[in-house]
């Protein structure tokens, strides 16, 4: 499978318009059945201390980002779905949820300063997601955003279309360097099926 040349999720939102309510759907209906959801955002929560600063890259329903922001971190989640977006504001009101594409995104403060986070996390194949030419420059826009001694956490599996070496170069690019690689959230060993990537700054 090769990159793809247009962003995947709007392609797949434009076929079908109704991907987007029934996907919030499906995971608040998981959630009604008690079923475990949050397994990545406890991972976030035990790699910062409380009250960080932190960026939800792809945010989604706020699933990760908005778990994050009830146990007191200063969560900002970014998606380029609108309506994904509504939905976090109305699940999880006390982060802050913003429209944007990772490729071209800024998050500035109340004085139009750029924000840094102490931790920045992308998960649910996200970046599988970015057509070829998001990839790199939505690498450079998080770095961006990332504290001096912050950490990236980025989790996607294989065959979607973006090699897990192709990634650790376009990190590389991006001015990030690979820290840990697991194979899982819970930090099993590094296996092929699965990269959970710890990054920071060069």
């Amino acid at each position: 499978m090769t990159a793809p040349e247009e962003n995947l999720w709007l392609a797949t939102v434009r076929k079908n318009p109704d991907h987007s309510p029934n996907f919030a759907q499906r995971w608040r209906t998981l959630a009604a059945e008690g079923q475990d959801i949050f397994g990545e955002a406890r991972t976030v929560d035990a790699m910062v201390a409380r009250g960080s600063r932190i960026l939800d890259a792809g945010c989604g329903t706020g699933r990760i980002g908005g778990w994050l922001s009830e146990q007191g971190h200063q969560v900002v989640g970014v998606d380029l779905d609108p309506h994904l977006i509504d939905v976090a504001r109305v699940d999880y009101p006390k982060a802050q949820w913003q429209v944007g594409n990772l490729a071209d995104f800024t998050i500035a403060g109340a004085a139009g300063e750029r924000q840094e986070f102490d931790l920045i996390v992308s998960a649910g194949n996200v970046v599988t997601f970015l057509s070829e030419s998001e990839r790199l420059p939505a690498l450079q826009q998080l770095r961006e955003q990332l504290a001096a001694d912050g950490r990236m956490i980025i989790g996607f599996g294989s065959g979607r279309g973006y090699a897990f070496d192709d990634f650790e170069a376009d990190a590389r690019e991006a001015g990030l360097a690979l820290q840990q690689r697991y194979s899982t959230w819970n930090f099993h060993l590094p296996a092929d099926d699965f990269l959970v990537a710890v990054l920071g700054r060069k």
